[in-house]
């Protein structure tokens, strides 16, 4: 995937909060947006189609962006021999924390078969899909749809101006696509998860990163239901952070594709499961983020909202606790705090917590028949409570 290395937010308490998120720039910030790898590997394949074509590399070189923008892109690398041609560019992802900025994005291109078109092939540090669910089928190299028409787009954009009509030279080529040190990066990413052996992913759909947008956050939720799905599960977990990965895990005795990194998304991910329904669905996460939930943010992070602690006291007034200790609940530092109030009381507030956070995640749900759980864990992994699947009506 083409995407900054996931934070792992998991039972992150998050009140107070007067500071940023770590790595994230401070409110009112201008960020410089950046290219995406489908956009760089389409500059490259420009190139060096042209190259190939002429013996000389236009450098820049410009590309047409789904959205009509017209970029130029300086190149990194210029490598020619008989039959083929080879460009490369360095990803500039802007501001954006994304894990393949600064790396080089090459193709490579050869003359193909007359009428064979243009072919895809997977280069060093691309991946490879091995699993049914994702837009490219299991065999291909993992170079998205929009990315391969923007290559194709440029590619007959080139021959149409150079090219020479029944040689073969007609855009038939074979695009080599790589990414030096790709499989090293991919392990900071959800491929392997997804079936994607080998390295990362040529991604993008308008072909510009937007810093901080978590686009490429959303687009692996999805892409890990669509995974579970064709592969015949029936049940998915989403999850907060790795604690509560590996616990509910361990709980319901999942495969690793049930698993769905969701991070703060909870409404993203149920909205997706609404569209593309599973039979079962759990949301679990620590005790903060399913407090969160429990108030009625779907929106887990911090920026979205803080953990209320005077719903906290209710709920813990609800649970049986007496009146100095609700009021002390009100004063907490923390929901970790009134946590370990109501188990020193021997009061069972997670339960109240899970029901609440239950009634929230059912809302994008409403009227599927999708059966819904929630599982609170502690920062240990240790169950707090569970609400088990309830269908919603």
């Amino acid at each position: 995937m083409d995407e900054s290395a996931n934070p792992d937010p998991n039972d992150a308490d998050a009140t107070p909060d007067p500071a940023p998120e770590a790595g994230e720039p401070p409110a009112g910030t201008v960020l410089r947006r950046g290219w995406t790898t489908g956009a760089c590997a389409t500059a490259a394949a420009k190139a060096a189609y042209e190259a190939l074509l002429t013996g000389n590399f236009p450098d820049p070189v410009a590309i047409r962006l789904p959205g009509g923008e017209t970029p130029a892109f300086a190149l990194a690398l210029q490598d020619a021999a008989p039959g083929w041609a080879r460009a490369g560019i360095v990803k500039d992802a802007g501001d954006d924390p994304d894990v393949t900025h600064g790396a080089l994005v090459t193709a490579t291109v050869r003359f193909g078969p007359v009428g064979s078109g243009v072919m895809f092939k997977a280069g060093e540090g691309v991946g490879t899909v091995t699993r049914p669910g994702l837009p490219i089928p299991p065999g291909e190299p993992a170079i998205n749809p929009v990315p391969r028409r923007m290559m194709r787009e440029a590619i007959a954009e080139v021959a149409g101006r150079l090219g020479r009509s029944g040689d073969g030279r007609s855009g038939d080529v074979e695009i080599e696509i790589a990414i030096p040190g790709g499989a090293r990066l991919a392990e900071r990413t959800l491929n392997g998860r997804l079936g994607i052996v080998g390295g990362l992913s040529i991604l993008g759909t308008t072909g510009i990163v937007v810093p901080y947008s978590c686009a490429a956050w959303i687009h692996s939720i999805h892409r890990g239901i669509d995974v579970a799905r064709a592969m015949g599960f029936d049940h998915v977990a989403g999850a907060t952070g790795s604690t509560s990965e590996d616990a509910v895990r361990a709980l319901h005795g999942l495969d690793e594709v049930q698993l769905i990194d969701m991070g703060d998304f909870v409404g993203g991910m149920l909205k997706y499961i609404r569209a593309h329904p599973v039979a079962r669905v759990t949301v679990c996460g620590g005790f903060a983020k399913m407090a969160k939930l429990g108030q009625g943010l779907l929106d887990l992070h911090s920026k979205r909202g803080a953990v209320d602690l005077d719903w906290l006291a209710g709920r813990l007034a609800a649970a049986g606790g007496a009146a100095d200790l609700v009021a002390a609940a009100r004063n907490a530092n923390s929901a970790l705090e009134v946590m370990e109030m109501a188990r020193a009381a021997g009061l069972d507030l997670g339960r109240l917590v899970a029901a609440a956070a239950w009634a929230t995640a059912a809302r994008p749900l409403a009227g599927t028949g999708i059966a819904l759980e929630i599982v609170v864990f502690d920062r240990q992994g240790g169950l707090v409570a569970e609400t088990g699947l309830r269908t919603v009506g």
